[in-house]
């Protein structure tokens, strides 16, 4: 019997029990559908964290006090018990480090409003403290005005630089360029604005202002906690850059040589190794549930195979009494099986992939068609359909058919 006319025969016999047919694909849709949504919505944060992560540059590289990405059970006591990174550390490794570039604060300070005559921004502006390196480090390019100069960095200037969405709440309607801005009273010159950089996991990376970090650290102190960015002036210097400051740190600090490094060390392929680390146990979970729920539904799949195998014993009969073989009557039932597997598979596939989406919608990112795991999925549910409608298929093929024709 041809392959065609046995599918043709399968999808007539779905037909015929309608409402058992449709829960057993809602149990196969259900399962194909947890992993495909777990798989594009971890492809899509993926891609979005590595683009977020290609801002900036390769061969920066952070300090800081506590871990950039903590995941598990973390010893967050440890971390509070160490030292601080102070100005004076950072002017330290500015001094004595060779191969680093650029080193410069990366410190927020406060999370305030800013006023520019009557207008007045929401109080969510971070107000950070930079030096001349702080917008390279941060891939962060002008669109109007200047940079810190040395001398604005030296003489602890009141001058800022202002993100795009400051600017936009400010100077709708004029120029920012030489404007004095109010930040807790004090006057600010505005020398720059920053082109706008967009969203990052739904939060804007331009409502900021950056002053020179000496004129904030007379405000708020010297000595607060800060993290440290430098560049290693190519990807390829990273680790060896990282291995020299590592040493004039320990020193500048005072660390035991025995001890371990009492600060960390963060860079783009640091932080896109832990973030893999965190998308892999993601894939794992949705596998796993919907690999659960796809044994349920195979159950599920030879239970309604066997209840259709006695409810067409008859049928059964009166095919092999006009000739069918058992070759044709397994290659039906077992067709049947594949084809409600198939069915549920394309439907769990495409709610998954269109739900997995949303994501992407969400956070402004690309959209992402995961063809790998749907194709694994298509293969996955062909084969449960074959093992768990192998049984039911061997079962009606074994049938008598003079005993089959009796049945009532």
């Amino acid at each position: 019997m041809r392959i065609f006319e046995v599918f043709r025969q399968a999808i007539d016999s779905i037909k015929a029990n309608k409402l058992r047919s449709s829960l057993t694909l809602l149990a196969i849709s259900v399962g194909v559908f947890a992993i495909i949504s777990a798989n594009t919505a971890v492809m899509v944060l993926d891609s979005y964290f590595k683009d977020t992560l290609s801002l900036m540059g390769g061969d920066v590289v952070t300090v800081s006090k506590f871990p950039a990405i903590s995941m598990g059970p973390t010893d967050w006591e440890k971390y509070r018990n160490r030292q601080d990174i102070t100005i004076q550390q950072m002017e330290q490794l500015q001094e004595l480090s060779r191969g680093a570039t650029g080193v410069g604060p990366n410190r927020q300070y406060r999370t305030t409003r800013v006023t520019f005559g009557e207008h007045e921004t929401e109080p969510n502006i971070g107000i950070r403290g930079g030096n001349e390196f702080y917008l390279e480090n941060n891939a962060y390019e002008i669109e109007e005005g200047r940079n810190f100069l040395p001398e604005d960095i030296d003489y602890a200037r009141q001058v800022a630089i202002i993100g795009a969405d400051v600017a936009e709440a400010l100077f709708e309607m004029e120029g920012a360029l030489g404007k004095e801005i109010r930040i807790e009273g004090r006057r600010y010159t505005v020398i720059g604005v920053t082109e706008a950089k967009g969203n990052v996991f739904g939060n804007t990376l331009d409502r900021f202002v950056v002053i020179p970090y000496t004129h904030a650290a007379g405000i708020y102190g010297r000595n607060q906690n800060i993290g440290i960015q430098l560049r290693a002036g190519s990807v390829d210097q990273v680790s060896a850059v990282i291995d020299e400051m590592t040493g004039v740190l320990r020193a500048i600090r005072n660390v035991d040589p025995a001890a371990e490094d009492d600060f960390e060390i963060a860079t783009n392929e640091s932080l896109g190794g832990a973030f893999d680390t965190f998308t892999g146990i993601l894939y794992i979970v949705g596998f796993v549930i919907g690999g659960i729920v796809l044994l349920g539904a195979g159950i599920g799949v030879m239970n309604i195979m066997l209840v259709s195998v006695t409810e067409r014993t008859r049928e059964i009969g009166v095919r092999k009494a006009v000739g069918a073989t058992k070759k044709a009557i397994v290659s039906q039932f077992l067709m049947e099986s594949v084809a409600i597997c198939q069915i549920g598979g394309v439907i769990g596939i495409i709610a998954g992939i269109a739900l997995g989406n949303a994501a992407a919608i969400y956070l402004d990112a690309n959209i992402v068609l995961p063809w790998g795991a749907a194709i694994g999925g298509l293969i996955g549910i062909t084969i449960i359909g074959v093992l768990f409608g192998v049984y039911p298929a061997f079962k009606a093929a074994q049938l008598d058919p003079i005993e089959s024709l009796r049945y009532e």
